[in-house]
């Protein structure tokens, strides 16, 4: 038997609406309280002036392995999910080969116990190769595991594909992510198509592209029953259609991004040395408008979670023209400080309404165990400093990429220490 006690820490746990100082105590890698008993333990932790919360979850990342163990593994990027303060990932199956078959989601688990970081949760590929056109093997998947269904880096194309998609997943109980884009629009576009693309020369990539494959999968939703979770909402028309599909009771939710709720196309005209290729990523960053909606749809609840659509990218690949250079940027060691520093400090979001974002909802959608203090659940937990001041610095990360935007911000918040399964966890 080993327990362990955290005490007088700022205990967060939006799932039992907790917002007190309390203690946690855990016993055998389970919680067993949340209240102001103070048992003897093993070891103890002093989170006097620290916030501590269910373990954090990114619900949507990518670690390249099988296929580009040059950019991330699922060690490194464990190693720096921990580093970040997240104790769960769930990672995409746009991977070489896809997961697409039940041995391939379960080489994720296995591969992931070996790093001994960050619990590592597959996504299943909808369709057989990530190619559109056959369903994935949707029951063996999620035997092997697979807590979700995803074509992401792509579209599934075909509308009668993402019905059957969207009704053979619901006779598992898990949701769909939809990376909505009509690709028919985009073309060559590396941008978002508006008055900076035009000014800069560059192809753009209009925002309607992201909102008719919102509303046709929305409208699939509805004839199907099924559960549907947007991916990285940008568009303003985006967020107000899934704010509609709510209010009619619909199984949709929807998750944004920290670089789409911070920065805008405006980005990339600002750089003064040539078009820096961290600031293109698919959705493309939008306007100011678009940015503001996003926020409002944090605000009100018709965004439920907030994602690093952490994308790894050698240095080789970014490092070159930004139209042939590939979409996507890191993000899972600066989602919390820029969630907290953006929104939480400004007081957009309260404490607690940020860390269901990144905690329970997740959760939820995923229909994994985690994202709670209640007493049984696993200990998982992140315990932070939210005033800590410090400066974002790639070269520092645990990830194996440096394809980061927020390179150089000064931030205020960061994770002190990370407990998996009731054992603290370094990302060393």
């Amino acid at each position: 038997m080993t327990t362990l006690l955290i005490k007088n820490g700022l205990v967060i746990d939006p799932a039992n609406k907790i917002n007190k100082i309390a203690n946690v105590f855990i016993k055998d890698g389970k919680i067993v309280s949340v209240d102001s008993k103070s048992p003897k333990a093993d070891k103890t932790i002093d989170a006097k002036g620290l916030v501590v919360t269910p373990g954090l979850i990114d619900m949507h990342v990518h670690l390249r392995e099988p296929g580009k163990e040059d950019e991330e593994t699922i060690a490194s990027g464990s190693a720096a999910a921990i580093n970040g303060g997240f104790t769960s990932v769930a990672c995409m199956p746009n991977t070489d080969p896809p997961i697409d078959n039940e041995a391939s989601a379960e080489f994720v688990y296995i591969q992931a116990k070996r790093s001994g970081k960050a619990n590592v949760f597959p996504i299943g590929a909808v369709t057989k190769g990530r190619k559109g056109e056959e369903l994935a093997e949707i029951g063996q998947l999620a035997r092997g595991g697979a807590v979700a269904f995803s074509d992401d880096g792509d579209p599934v194309a075909s509308a009668e594909v993402m019905r059957r998609g969207l009704e053979y997943s619901s006779m598992f109980n898990k949701a769909i992510i939809a990376h909505c884009e009509n690709k028919t629009l985009i073309k060559e576009g590396v941008m978002n198509e508006g008055y900076i693309s035009t000014l800069l020369g560059l192809p753009g990539m209009p925002a309607v592209a992201e909102e008719i494959m919102v509303y046709r999968d929305i409208a699939l939703a509805r004839l199907t029953g099924g559960k549907l979770h947007i991916a990285h909402l940008s568009t303003a028309e985006a967020v107000n259609l899934v704010a509609n599909a709510k209010k009619e009771g619909l199984k949709v939710t929807a998750e944004v991004t920290p670089h789409h709720f911070t920065l805008t196309d405006d980005a990339i005209k600002l750089r003064n040395d040539g078009f820096n290729t961290n600031f293109k990523m698919n959705p493309p960053l939008r306007t100011e408008e678009d940015r503001q909606l996003l926020l409002d749809g944090l605000k009100n609840g018709t965004i439920d979670v907030i994602a690093s659509d952490h994308a790894p990218h050698s240095p080789e690949k970014k490092d070159v023209e930004f139209s042939v250079a590939p979409f996507g940027v890191i993000g899972i060691e600066t989602l919390l400080p820029i969630m907290l520093t953006e929104l939480v400090h400004k007081k957009i979001l309260s404490l607690s309404e940020a860390i269901a974002k990144v905690t329970i909802n997740p959760a939820r959608i995923l229909g994994i165990p985690k994202g709670t203090l209640s007493p049984g659940a696993d200990a998982d937990i992140t315990v932070m400093d939210i005033n800590k001041q410090w400066t974002i610095n790639p070269e520092e990360f645990k990830s194996k990429s440096r394809n980061c935007p927020f390179a150089g911000w000064k931030v205020k918040g960061k994770a002190v220490q990370v407990i998996v399964a009731g054992q603290p966890v370094s990302p060393n």
